[in-house]
């Protein structure tokens, strides 16, 4: 067994591309072993900002030798289909094939003997076309030529070695064509010579002593350990954040950590504005002080040398260029100061929220309307409500929010709370800052009812909006991300135990089928959500009818029908309401309709009917009262109690008589009883 060591040497891949092409060398290497019939023991990619790397290990040294049955035609066939399996079996005569029978008699087989190709030569033959063809989501020809090499930066080698031996081929790239070796350079800066390395062990440790971490695992180690250990020299915590760290880790091949400083005039602006410009233009992390909670006038950098002066020249640039972006800034937040936030709002009457749907304005107006009516039921006032609602997209015409779209939301916080100073409302400024929330799977759901409401407003109308003008997901688009939308939806409303009506919320922005659509995809998304919580998909299908619009509601009877089910009695129950179900779905097949009407009382003639008409009333009885308050599990225990008088019906009286009038009286017992059934949960649904 050997082991193959590929390593694709070029300029800086951007750092979002990198673990994609690393998953994607992967995947297309193991797959084309695969079909070659070679299996290996593991197979692992890495990637740097100069490399991507991929490591196969127990691979043999040869396919194994193959013998392949070719059937062909009958004995006597025509001789154009005899020449013609000939041809095709790579035979020089007929005689070279045996003759087997079966049982429409005997025909022809070609025996072939397929001797394994060496595994080197299956490589050199196979992957100048894999890398040719390789699926960059951007690349680009890097010359002049028709035949250059698209790669997403200029390919300058490419380390190929099988078993210690190279594997030897070129890949075309117009006048530069590119021939595999066994060399490879270390660093750019530190160590930019050539060296050699036929095996992943020697390459490994070349590389490192030539200031070169393959692992990304481990340059992310390598950055968070120096900039806490920088951070809590000086008294200060680094802010974590891991989509930076995995970012930088591929900017550089051997990341060292620093930590420089800004004018502290800079705090008078927003931390998470700070944040964001630190962050999104310079890579830098931000840096808190546990004393205050807030950010202190220090930042991390990472940078791709380690220089004999410790950086101090490198962290006089990287803190002049930081002082501008800062800059920028202290003065856009400033001069949005200066208007005040319902001036800013304004702004958007010029704003078209999207083709057919009105301005951005209209669209704040509809939110507000929707947050006035839900705010009593979400524990809210209504004139907070609208008013948070009103000012809730304020900060979107702002030159900060313009600068930092991530920003928007958090932004209006700020500009109310400086705006109104000691008389703002708390919770109005949390509203502000979270009616964006939950923007995705894991993020904080919002709990204070003024953000509850304006919140789910916001998303409401959103979606409402969109189903107005026929613009839904279909399939995988969803342009629009309406499906997150509505999950947050969800979220909102059973995270905070809230209990409204999707069908009122929306009915003044949407006629009756709209919202039927809309409802629909409610469920559709709920179903997700209860899945992923662990609910069986039959309980769910069981309390979710196709006009439940209380998710709340929903939710309550799903948690109660588990309770429920999961004792022996509600087994018992159900099987007993199949049985039920079962008898009237044949009867009503073979009738062609449902059976109803006034049960005769005068023909209940066993005392097993009896018994079980007086429980029946009973239970209706307990249904009508426990129902309007929402109380399943007493809805429930009152259905359980049918199960002893059902059990003796269905022992001791016959349903198809003889005489129609005392069939149908017993059969539509059975229907009203599968209706007080249908009141609580949709039991048919269940299964087992």
């Amino acid at each position: 067994m050997s082991d193959l060591l590929l390593e694709l040497f070029s300029e800086e891949i951007p750092a979002r591309l990198q673990q994609r092409g690393a998953a994607d060398l992967q995947r297309l290497v193991t797959d084309l072993l695969s079909a070659e019939a070679l299996a290996f023991d593991e197979a692992v990619a890495f990637a740097t900002a100069r490399r991507l790397t991929l490591r196969v290990t127990g691979l043999p040294d040869a396919q194994a030798d193959r013998r392949e049955e070719r059937k062909g035609p009958r004995v006597g066939a025509p001789d154009k289909a005899i020449e013609g399996f000939m041809k095709a079996a790579g035979l020089a005569s007929i005689d070279e094939a045996i003759v087997k029978e079966d049982g429409k008699g005997a025909f022809y087989v070609a025996v072939i003997d397929q001797r394994g190709r060496r595994t080197a030569d299956l490589l050199a033959e196979r992957l100048p076309q894999l890398l040719k063809t390789f699926p960059w989501p951007k690349s680009m020809r890097w010359g002049e030529s028709e035949n250059e090499l698209r790669w997403v930066r200029p390919l300058h080698s490419i380390l190929c070695t099988f078993g210690g031996e190279v594997v030897p081929f070129t890949l075309e790239n117009g006048e530069r064509p590119i021939t595999s070796g066994a060399c490879t350079a270390g660093h750019r800066f530190e160590a930019p010579e050539t060296f050699e390395a036929t095996t992943f062990e020697d390459y490994c440790e070349t590389l490192l002593a030539r200031k070169v971490i393959l692992d990304g695992a481990r340059r992310e180690e390598k950055i968070w350990a120096e900039a806490t250990a920088l951070a809590s020299a000086a008294g200060l915590e680094v802010i974590a954040d891991p989509g930076l760290l995995a970012e930088v880790s591929g900017l550089a091949e051997w990341p060292v950590a620093r930590m420089g400083r800004f004018d502290e005039k800079f705090l008078a602006v927003p931390d998470e504005a700070l944040i964001a410009a630190m962050r999104g233009h310079q890579k830098y992390f931000s840096v808190r002080d546990p004393k205050t909670g807030r950010l202190a006038p220090h930042f991390i950098c990472v940078a791709n040398i380690d220089p004999a002066d410790g950086g101090q020249a490198m962290m006089e640039g990287y803190e002049r260029v930081l002082a501008a972006r800062l800059s920028d800034a202290w003065f856009l937040y400033h001069q949005d100061l200066k208007t005040p936030l319902a001036q800013h709002a304004e702004r958007l009457k010029d704003v078209t929220y999207f083709d057919g749907l009105g301005t951005t304005w209209e669209k704040v107006g509809r939110t507000a309307d929707l947050a006035e009516r839900l705010a009593l039921a979400l524990g809210a006032a209504p004139a907070a409500a609208r008013g948070a609602a009103l000012l809730c997209k304020a900060d979107l015409p702002t030159e900060m929010v313009g600068e930092f779209p991530e920003l928007q939301g958090i932004m209006a916080r700020y500009y109310y709370l400086a705006e109104t100073g000691t008389a703002a409302d708390p919770a109005i400024a949390e509203a502000l800052r979270d009616h964006y929330k939950p923007a995705g799977q894991g993020d904080l759901v919002p709990t204070a009812p003024l953000s509850v409401t304006v919140a789910l407003a916001d998303k409401l109308t959103t979606l409402a909006m969109f189903w107005s003008i026929g613009e839904k997901p279909t399939g995988s688009k969803d342009p629009f991300a309406l499906r997150r939308m509505a999950l947050g939806v969800i979220q909102l409303v059973l995270e905070n135990g809230a209990r409204l009506s999707l069908r009122d919320s929306v009915a003044p922005l949407l006629d009756t089928k709209a919202q039927a659509d809309l409802l629909g995809f409610f469920h559709d998304r709920l179903r997700v959500y209860l899945k992923e919580k662990g609910h069986r998909y039959d309980h769910i299908e069981a309390v979710l009818t196709p006009d439940s619009d209380d998710l709340g509601l929903i939710v309550t009877r799903l948690h109660a029908i588990d309770r429920f089910l999961a004792t022996p009695e509600g087994g018992d129950l159900v099987a007993a309401y199949k049985r039920a179900a079962n008898i009237l779905k044949a009867e009503e097949k073979k009738e062609g309709g449902p059976f109803g009407g006034e049960i005769d009382t005068a023909q209940l003639e066993a005392a097993e009917e009896q018994a079980l008409y007086t429980a029946l009333e009973g239970v209706e009885a307990a249904l009508a009262a426990a129902l309007p308050k929402d109380d399943i599990t007493a809805a429930l225990a009152a259905l359980s109690s049918l199960r002893e008088p059902l059990d003796r019906f269905f022992t001791e009286v016959t349903v198809n008589v003889e005489a129609p009038e005392l069939r149908k009286n017993r059969l539509s017992l059975l229907h009203r009883l599968a209706l007080a059934f249908g009141d609580v949960a949709d039991f048919a649904k269940l299964e087992g």
